[in-house]
């Protein structure tokens, strides 16, 4: 494999897309892996592998290292995209596969290090020790510190196409194709299309519920159709306690909300419980406080 690749400068550089594609096929290979191991406990107490996840976690991942980045210098992801590790520290330009000590050193990066930030808050949970607490802090600040460190390298990566994660970084190690001309042809048309619809539309989820309609409406048509200034006297109830201002109908159990306009009990109470700024319809008053109507119709209004 090594002679296939030939000289480093005649080698395809590795496109970001592919390079991030591995990665997630990575983290799904490790998921389906999980869930069918898991699967086979079923039939267990519930919750039995609880307290021993971080190290079943670590032995799969033991595993999959032993029988794709020792024996074949590539993930799982990268072998199914043609794509492996490269030592960019070595001084020739041939292609040079990873030294034993860059990858053990993977493997505590990876594995080691993704156990001792699932495992570090049961191990000194129960100690209050000034000792383990400071240990404890630590370790935090250090996991934080490494979270930063990984976005700036991820940063670095969108810049010069160049070691996706700050493991490839540190260590020391490329992503190259395994043959030149197994490029990854991508039609980012297509692509673009679909992410910028599918944003649009979770961005419209998360907006719409925020905003509330009905008072922007009533807003607006205030602007356009200014209301006439109303007075809240007995002639002016008349004329407008006959049907409720919300669903229409004869009003039951007829209240107020301090404007000249009246509503159902139900219908007022259901819409105010439901927005606390909720504003007439009619005139766009704000509900200062809610009346029952003592105003006296005669049965013959109501055949009106």
């Amino acid at each position: 494999m090594a002679s296939s690749i030939g000289n480093e400068k005649n080698v395809n550089p590795v496109l970001r897309i592919s390079q991030l594609d591995a990665l997630e096929l990575n983290k799904a290979l490790e998921q389906l892996l999980w869930s069918q191991f898991t699967s086979c406990f079923h039939g267990f107490k519930p919750g039995v592998l609880a307290h021993f996840e971080p190290e079943l976690k670590a032995f799969l991942c033991l595993i999959l290292w032993k029988f794709t980045i020792y024996s074949k210098n590539a993930t799982v992801g990268q072998a199914i995209l043609n794509i492996q590790y490269k030592n960019n520290l070595s001084q020739t330009e041939k292609y040079q596969p990873l030294s034993k000590h860059q990858k053990l050193w993977y493997l505590i990066f990876t594995v080691g290090g993704r156990w001792l930030e699932e495992r570090c808050y049961d191990l000194f949970s129960n100690h209050q020790q000034l000792s383990f607490c400071k240990i404890k802090s630590c370790i935090s600040f250090g996991s934080g510190l490494l979270k930063l460190c990984g976005l700036l390298n991820f940063l670095i990566f969108l810049r010069k196409g160049k070691f996706a994660t700050l493991t490839e970084r540190i260590l020391g190690i490329r992503s190259v194709f395994c043959k030149p001309q197994s490029v990854r042809q991508v039609g980012f048309e297509y692509m673009n299309r679909e992410l910028l619809w599918h944003g649009f539309a979770e961005f419209l989820i998360y907006l719409l519920p925020l905003i509330n309609i009905q008072k922007l409406k009533h807003k607006i048509s205030s602007w356009c159709l200014p209301v006439a200034v109303l007075y809240n006297s007995e002639n002016t109830l008349a004329a407008h306690c006959r049907e409720c201002s919300l669903c229409g109908e004869w009003p039951t159990m007829p209240h107020t909300i301090g404007c000249p306009h009246v509503f159902c009990y139900y219908c007022i109470k259901s819409n105010f419980l439901f927005d606390m700024y909720f504003t007439c319809p009619k005139c766009g008053s704000e509900v200062h406080s809610l009346q029952p109507l003592e105003y006296k119709i005669e049965m013959t209004e109501l055949h009106v």
